[in-house]
C-alpha cells in the first residue's frame, strides 16, 4: 500500500468514523487539532419503541446512512475524499454488527485511495475527548468513563498511556438509569429523561445504600442499586402520577453519582493523580457534571469534562485520538490486519473489559 506523505503533521486532514453502537458519526480534523466538521446521526427514534438499542436495527441503519454522514462531514469541512490524508475508525468495543459497518467502509476507503488507516479503541477515544477542550491537563490523571455500556476507571501516566484500575462487574451506570426509566415507562434514552425530571425532586427523600466490593477493588456494581430501586418502586407504587415520583428519580440519580465518586475518591488516595477526567455519554448529566466539578475542587485537583456534544459517541474524538497517535510516532496499521472486537481489547497490555 502506498502511503501519501505530507509535509508536516499540522497540514494533515484526518477523517474519523464512529459506528460502535447506534450513532453514525464522521468528523474531519486538521493536524493542528482544529475540528472542521463533526456530524452525528442518532438512531434514538428507531430504538425508542423497544426501550433500548436493537443490534440488528442499528447495523442496518449504519449501512443505510454511513455514506451520507461521511459526505456531509466532508462538505462541512470543504474537502474531498481524495484530500484526506489519514482515515481513523472505531475498532471496538461495541456492537459487532455496527462496528463492522464502519470498519468495512474505512477499509474500502483506504484500499481505494491508498491512504493509511488507524484503528481506534472506543473507550480510549472517550477519555481523550476530554482533551478536545483542555489540551494541557496535567498528568498523571484519573479518568472515569461512564456510559450506557461502560463504567470504567483508568489511571493515565501520560497521554496514550492507560491502565484499567476499575470496571463494572454487571450493569453500567447508564444502563441502570436506562432500565429504571424503561420500567417506569419514561421513554428512551432513559438517562437524559431522568436527568431532566430529577431536577424537580428532593434527592434526600429515598435512601439507597452504596455498592461495596468485599475484595477492596475499585470495581463498580450497579445491579444492586437497580434492584433496590425496583423494590422501592413496587413497595411505594411509584409511577408518573405518584406524589413522590420526582423525589424518587432524584434520589436514585444521587445514589448512582455517589457510587461513581466514592470509587474515584478511593482511587485518588491510592494513585495520587494531578487531575481528574469525566467522560462518556452519562457525563452529559447535569448533576453528575456539577458534583464531579465540586468533588475535583474539594480535592484540589485539576479536572476536565468534555463539552456535552463530545460526551456522547462522536467521530471527532476518533480523529483526534488518531492524531495523538501519529504525533507520538505510532505507525498506521494495514487495513487487512484490522478486525472488530465487541467486548474485549487491550490498551498497553491491560484488558479493557
Amino acid at each position: 500500500m502506498k502511503i501519501k506523505k505530507t509535509d508536516a503533521l499540522s497540514s494533515m486532514s484526518i477523517l474519523g468514523i464512529e459506528t460502535s453502537c447506534d450513532e453514525t458519526a464522521a468528523s474531519v480534523v486538521k493536524g493542528d487539532f482544529e475540528i472542521l466538521s463533526n456530524v452525528v446521526l442518532s438512531q434514538d427514534e428507531i430504538h425508542a419503541p423497544f426501550g433500548g438499542v436493537v443490534p440488528e436495527l442499528a447495523s442496518r441503519q449504519h449501512l443505510t446512512f454511513i455514506g451520507y454522514v461521511i459526505q456531509e462531514s466532508l462538505n462541512r469541512a470543504k474537502l474531498k475524499l481524495d484530500e484526506i490524508d489519514v482515515y481513523a475508525v472505531t475498532q471496538g468495543p461495541g456492537l459487532i454488527g455496527s462496528l463492522l459497518v464502519g470498519l468495512s467502509f474505512a477499509k474500502g476507503l483506504t484500499y481505494y485511495f491508498e491512504k493509511p488507516l488507524i484503528a481506534i479503541d472506543h473507550l480510549e477515544a472517550h477519555i481523550h475527548s476530554a482533551l478536545l477542550d483542555t489540551r494541557n491537563i496535567p498528568f498523571p490523571a484519573l479518568a472515569l468513563v461512564v456510559s450506557g455500556g461502560h463504567t470504567s476507571l483508568f489511571f493515565m501516566k501520560k497521554k496514550l498511556n492507560l491502565e484499567l484500575i476499575g470496571k463494572t462487574r454487571d450493569d453500567a451506570a447508564g444502563e441502570a438509569l436506562d432500565k429504571i426509566a424503561k420500567f417506569l415507562d419514561l421513554g428512551y434514552p432513559g438517562g437524559p429523561i431522568i436527568d431532566k425530571l430529577a431536577e424537580k425532586g428532593n434527592p434526600q427523600k429515598f435512601a439507597f445504600g452504596l455498592p461495596h466490593m468485599t475484595d477492596g477493588s475499585l470495581d463498580f456494581s450497579f445491579s444492586g442499586l437497580k434492584t433496590a430501586a425496583l423494590k422501592k418502586i413496587k413497595e411505594y407504587e411509584i409511577s408518573k402520577s405518584h406524589s413522590d415520583f420526582f423525589d424518587f428519580l432524584a434520589s436514585f440519580e444521587k445514589a448512582v453519582i455517589r457510587a461513581l465518586l466514592a470509587n474515584m475518591a478511593k482511587a485518588i488516595n491510592i494513585y495520587k493523580p494531578k487531575s481528574l477526567i469525566l467522560c462518556g455519554g452519562v457525563a452529559r448529566n447535569k448533576k453528575l457534571r456539577q458534583q464531579f466539578t465540586e468533588f475535583a475542587q474539594e480535592s484540589r485537583l485539576s479536572f476536565s469534562i468534555p463539552s456535552p456534544e463530545f460526551c456522547t459517541d462522536n467521530a471527532a474524538m476518533v480523529a483526534t485520538l488518531a492524531l495523538e497517535k501519529l504525533k507520538s510516532g505510532e505507525k498506521p496499521s494495514f487495513a487487512q490486519d484490522l478486525n472488530a472486537y465487541p467486548r474485549r481489547a487491550h490498551i498497553n497490555g491491560v484488558r479493557l473489559s
